[in-house]
This record gives C-alpha cells, structure tokens and sequence, in this order.
C-alpha cells in the first residue's frame, strides 16, 4: 500500500471512530512530532557557548556554586 492510500485508511478510520481515547492518543502522537528540539532554534553562538560550557565543566573549570556565593557575600 502507498503512503496516500495509507493516508485514506486512517483518516477513514479516525472519522468513523468515537473513541475519545482513540482521538486522543493520535493527537499525543501528533504533538510530540511538532516538538522542535531547541538545539535547532538557537544560533550558532549560543550553540558554541553552550559547548565551550560543557567542555569547562569536564576540564573541571568551574567555581562550585557554594564557593562562589560565599565570596559575593
């Protein structure tokens, strides 16, 4: 079977049904397939920043956070 006839038989399934939790478990489907992965929306710098961040911390180049607001006191 090709993808648009595919396509026919579950829309003539979805609107044939009455299953509430049918319906709702395509629309969980669907949403989670919309989610876009921030990684993908933010820039090139920020990307790099993020990594550069990542790197530090497994360089162990990085301030504890109890060292760094005792000295702010």
């Amino acid at each position: 079977m090709d993808i648009q006839a595919e396509k026919l038989e579950i829309m003539k399934m979805l609107l044939e049904t009455d299953n509430p939790g049918i319906l709702n478990s395509i629309r969980k489907i669907f949403e989670k397939e919309l989610k876009v992965d921030f990684w993908e929306n933010i820039s090139t710098d920020q990307k790099d920043d993020i990594l550069k961040g990542i790197e530090e911390i497994e360089n162990g180049e990085f301030v504890d956070y109890e060292n760094f607001i005792n000295k702010h006191k």
